[in-house]
This record gives structure tokens, sequence and C-alpha cells, in this order.
């Protein structure tokens, strides 16, 4: 019996909603009519078009939303409404971007984000900023612009998410990296790591870069000079893309990613999505003990809001061989994975590109 092959539809982030319903807003004032679709330039260059909830206008200000579709990916922000609302400022050519109702507020470190500010991430941010000043260039010489984001479901939506544990407070957070969503089925990620893989082989390279994401491959490019096809998105599959990896006689495999996901892998998790493993503070506060942490850092090690944070309180407190230990602990399970076939090089990454540490075969 053959397979069918369902393709999965793709989705847009609320950080792409939040972009298209703001630049309609501003598209409407300048051409004083009702936006139905718009096109955004994504965080890569590419173009989504993306259709309008709402349009109302006047000659200084608007309101526009779109409606959240997470295409084939079980999302509970499918189906919310994101509102923008635009007006002008004094401050010529600055854009002020900030979280209405239902937009979730930071309480607590270890997010990237500025504590008691909404929980709107920097690449949403540089996408509204973007592609505002495409459209808005003569404005923007003589005003500022003034971006309310609001999503009226988000006080609702967000004790479904990981924000309540994050402490993320009263709604959800803006979000993307690269604007889209990738559906995340097991079954057509499987496929696309195979599909990957193989597409590399059959090039004649035998060595492959396997990265947790778009953010962590693009650092990996800059260390390791290898063909684009070469460079696997293992995303949360790390155990079934190394396991792949060993049977297909892949001759190295480098593994790449941030604090998060080594994290999870230096536990053992195979499989690293956010919602079916968490990462264990009390495994990171045996690890610090190994590199003789004091009692202080290891309670707040144990206390801490996120994997990211704990790698804030390690620098903060001059921890030697932390990180180092992370890389040792994600080679050895990495390698079980694999059925001790393929040789590893670990790299652990910070969120400036930065080798934290490294560790690869003796």
């Amino acid at each position: 019996m053959v397979e069918e092959k369902v393709e999965l539809k793709t989705g847009y982030t609320t950080g792409s909603c939040a972009t298209a319903a703001a630049k309609a807003a501003l598209l409407s004032i300048i051409n004083q009519k009702k936006i139905q679709n718009v096109d955004i330039i994504l965080p890569r260059g590419s173009f989504l078009q993306i259709p309008l909830e709402s349009c109302i206008f006047e000659n200084e200000k608007a309101k526009c939303s779109v409606i959240k579709n997470g295409g084939d990916d079980p999302d509970v922000t499918h189906g919310a409404e994101i509102i923008v609302e635009l007006s002008f400022t004094e401050k010529i050519n600055e854009i002020d971007i900030d979280g209405g109702e239902g937009v979730g507020i930071v309480t607590k470190p270890g997010l990237g984000l500025e504590i008691g500010k909404p929980a709107i991430n920097p690449v949403p941010k540089k996408m509204i900023n973007e592609n505002l000043r495409e459209v808005g260039k003569q404005i923007l010489e003589k005003k500022g612009i003034k971006i309310i984001i609001s999503v009226p479901k988000g006080k609702e939506l967000a004790p479904k998410t990981d924000n309540p544990r994050l402490g993320i407070k009263d709604g959800i957070s803006i979000l993307g990296t690269s604007g889209i969503v990738i559906p995340f089925s097991t079954a057509s990620y499987a496929a696309s790591i195979r599909q990957n893989l193989d597409v590399a082989i059959a090039t004649g390279n035998e060595i492959v870069v396997l990265t947790t994401g778009g953010r962590s491959e693009e650092y990996a490019k800059t260390i390791v000079d290898l063909p684009i096809h070469c460079f696997v998105q293992m995303g949360d599959f790390s155990g079934y893309t190394i396991q792949q990896c060993g049977r297909k006689n892949i001759k190295k495999a480098y593994v790449v990613g941030f604090i998060g996901k080594l994290a999870k892998m230096a536990a053992g998790v195979k499989q690293t999505h956010v919602k079916g493993s968490k990462v264990d503070m009390n495994f990171l506060s045996e690890l610090a003990k190994k590199v003789n942490a004091n009692e202080k850092v290891i309670e707040s090690i144990k206390k801490a809001n996120t994997a990211r944070h704990v790698s804030e309180i390690i620098k903060e407190n001059n921890i030697s061989g932390f990180f180092e230990l992370i890389c040792s602990e994600t080679y050895r399970h990495m390698r079980k994975h694999s059925e001790e076939k393929v040789p590893i090089d670990v790299i652990l990454f910070d969120f400036e590109g930065e080798i934290l540490a490294r560790k690869s075969q003796e």
C-alpha cells in the first residue's frame, strides 16, 4: 500500500499578523481606502500575503486586524484576532511599538526581553519596522509612528501556553523568527529530515550540520563551510536525526544549538519540543555542582526561569566548565543515539553567535 502524501499547510506567526495589520493600517491612511490583503516582507526576504479581518481608518490614525492562521500547526493562538492601532507622533523617523490588551508583560529574566515590557520579540519588532519603513518613508520624514498591538483573547489563551511558567503575565507573546509557521507534525518533519540527509549524500557530501533552528543554522554557517544542503534543521528531533545519520553512514555530524535545546539533549531527551519536555533545572544544578559552583548559584539555577536564565547566572558568577559539561553530556547522548556510529562535534552558541563551548571526538 502506497502511503498518500498530505501536504501540510504552513501558517503565519503572531509577529507576521501584527506586521500585516500595522502595514495595512499605514497603507489605509496613505491611500484613504480599506485594505483587504497585504504583502509583508519576511525576515529572510521573501513575501507573504495576509488577508485583513478589519480595517478602519481616518486621516491620522487607523485600526486593523488579522486572524492568526497557524496552518496545520496545533497552535493555541490559531484563530485569535491580532489588532494594531496606528497613530502618528512628533518623534520624526521613529517607530514606537507597544503592547496593549492581551499582550503579556515580562516579569522574569532569561527571555532576552526587558522586564516590565510587553512580550514582543525582537524579530517581529524588526519586521514591523522594515515593513512600515518600506511604505511610509515620506511620512517618517515629517512624523513618527506609534503602534499598539493587542489580542482581545490573549489573556484567556495565555494559560494554555508556557507563558505563565516563564513569567509572562496577562497575555500571549508576539513571536516568530521566520514569519511562517512550519507545521509541527512528527511524520512530515521526520520525512523532511530524511530527505535533507538523502540530498546531502546524493550530492557527495557525507558531513552534515544539524541545527535546532534557523538562527543556530545562520551562526553555524559562519564557522562550518559546507554547501547549504548539508545543513539540516533537526528542530526538536535530535535523537531521531542522529539515529538516521548513523543508518545512512554519515561520516561526521556537527550538532549546533543554544542552551535551551542542548540542555535537554544533555539530559538525554530525544524529542525536545517545548510542550513535550521542559528544561530540567535540577539536572542543570547538578552540572553546576560538578564544576564546583557554590550553594547560592546552585539554588539560583534550581529557581531559574529558563535555560537562557541559567546561562546568565553562570556568566554573572564566572563559573568555568559548565558550558563544556553541557556539550560533553550532549555529545555522550548523541553518540549513543547514533549507535556510536557517527563522529560528532557539538557546538553551543550564545544568543549573539559566540561559541560558549565545544566538544568533539578526542
